[in-house]
């Protein structure tokens, strides 16, 4: 949940990009397919059509209420979606001031429905609606039977008042600079275009930017609760969705029924600590692909040991550094250090990217960085036509208020230094990428630890190989929550649920549905 790498699709943590699919058949390629179909259908979700007959919610205060009791028009929006927009207050501190919007889909239940599923896919800056759209692939017969699948753009998100910083030009210019500099021209290459990130975002979001952390969406999680007529609220937050999760269990815990926290992030880790440990993390799952890839008839590497796979890999990168590889694209991007890193990143958050990972490396090795090019650009949500979604900015923005960052660039370098020792292909990449927050115009507010003091049993999981949120984040976060339950998935691949193994899938459903928690530290062994 850092600023280099995220969720898929997305450039970071935790998190980037993206929504995360169930591993069964092309994984990679319905999570891109999910995100697709919402660029086209999500604009059609406007107000209109019937009303949604649900029974009125109280407000935590009196002022609130207004939002609390507001009944959205629900319209069809293809494929079996209803889709509607919720008002919520720009600073819940002035509730009577300025209203945005939050863009709400749904798959309603298919059986004796108990209630709605909230999801969020992670990032920061993933989109709910584009993962809810590929609901019947992320979730099993049983839990769409009895529940709404219900996604959501967080605030500053996709379609939801959607922070804006750079055109698209510019991102291809941020994203392909060099993140893992070697002179100080580089390094003032990097300050100057992390700087002029914060600027371009102060300029045409200034309004947006100190309301977009996760304490204010984890509000507006109440709020869309309240609209959905639920009581308590059942969850399932993945990797950045943990600590949005985690957020409102903290501010909400009697208002919680059911939470699953899968992909863990620990938010006690400070901020450059967590890049660390995120850059070991993208380490180990390299090891682990390239293990895999060396008993592969397509292996692409010459070398027959990890060792000396790595040394090529290192190899391919210091010489897209030098000279840049080949781009048959007809975009003009040179594919330079930072965009054959996010190449190699993206299949890592899932194991049946793999195979795509070898043809692209194999391709690189001789010269042709194209589709490691075509893998970053899942990772950020550059579309065919050149243009972006807005999770590169967002996944900044968010990140840049919810934790406090050093203003120095020496600490940054000092960091850099250090992570690049425990982690030589992700380390200092990773560090760097959050460079942009010492310049970032809003200053991170001071919050207490997130302890969840009262909610019911909270259901955490962790996996042991996963790239982006290692396992030991799931187990701080388990033991930081007052009623977390720890689950292990010892597998490899970015979260666990739908993963392919029966074992954590069935202890989610049982409680989700009937919130039967499992014992304290169970693992469940790879399909």
């Amino acid at each position: 949940m850092n600023d280099a790498f995220r969720d898929l699709p997305g450039r970071t943590a935790g998190d980037r990009p993206r929504p995360q699919a169930a591993r069964s058949g092309r994984a990679l390629l319905r999570r891109v397919a999910a995100t697709a179909a919402a660029v086209f259908v999500v604009a059609g979700c406007a107000v209109g059509g019937r009303m949604d007959e649900r029974p009125v919610i109280k407000a935590p205060v009196p002022e609130l209420q207004p939002f609390y009791s507001q009944r959205p028009e629900w319209r069809d929006c293809g494929d079996g979606f209803e889709c509607a927009r919720i008002e919520v207050p720009l600073d819940y501190a002035k509730p009577s001031g300025e209203r945005i919007e939050i863009s709400v889909i749904r798959l309603p239940a298919t059986g004796d429905r108990i209630g709605s599923l909230l999801i969020n896919p992670g990032g920061p800056g993933g989109s709910g609606i584009a993962y809810a759209r590929a609901a019947r692939a992320m979730f099993t017969a049983r839990i769409r039977a009895r529940f709404d699948i219900v996604g959501f753009d967080p605030r500053g998100v996709g379609e939801s008042t959607p922070i804006r910083c750079m055109s698209s030009k510019e991102l291809d210019s941020f994203i392909g600079l060099d993140a893992n500099p070697d002179t100080a021209a580089e390094v003032v290459a990097l300050e100057k275009g992390s700087k002029r990130f914060a600027e371009r975002c102060a300029a045409r979001s200034r309004r947006l930017l100190p309301y977009v952390g996760t304490e204010y969406a984890a509000r507006d999680m109440d709020v869309i609760r309240a609209v959905l007529g639920d009581t308590g609220l059942t969850y399932l937050g993945k990797s950045y969705g943990t600590f949005l999760g985690a957020w409102y269990a903290d501010l909400f815990p009697k208002q919680v029924r059911a939470l699953v926290l899968d992909g863990a992030v620990d938010p006690a880790v400070p901020a450059l600590k967590a890049n660390e440990v995120q850059a070991k993390g993208f380490e180990v799952a390299l090891r682990a692909f390239i293990r895999d890839a060396l008993t592969q008839r397509d292996n692409p590497f010459r070398s027959r040991t990890v060792g000396g796979a790595l040394a090529e890999i290192d190899a391919l990168l210091t010489r897209a550094d030098q000279h840049g590889l080949r781009n048959d694209l007809p975009d003009g991007r040179v594919v330079t250090e930072s965009w054959a890193v996010l190449g190699i990143v993206t299949p890592l958050y899932d194991r049946d990217a793999w195979p795509r990972l070898r043809k692209a490396l194999r391709s690189a090795f001789a010269g042709n960085g194209t589709e490691l090019l075509r893998l970053a650009d899942i990772l950020v949500e550059r579309r065919r036509d050149g243009s972006y979604a807005n999770q590169t900015e967002a996944n900044m923005a968010i990140n840049c208020v919810d934790r406090p960052y050093p203003a120095k660039v020496d600490e940054y370098r000092k960091a850099a230094e250090k992570a690049a020792a425990a982690a030589p292909r992700f380390g200092a990449y990773v560090m760097w990428g959050s460079l942009p927050c010492a310049y970032w115009p809003v200053k991170p507010a001071a919050t207490d630890p997130i302890r969840a003091v009262g909610a019911p049993p909270i259901l955490v999981i962790g996996t042991t190989r996963d790239p982006a949120t290692p396992y030991e984040w799931a187990k701080g976060l388990a033991a930081t929550l007052a009623s977390g339950v720890l689950l292990g998935y010892d597998g490899d691949g970015h979260t666990a649920y739908r993963a392919g193994s029966r074992c954590v899938d069935d202890i989610v459903d049982d409680y989700l549905i009937s919130r039967r928690v499992p014992e304290n530290g169970k693992v469940c062994a790879e399909a």
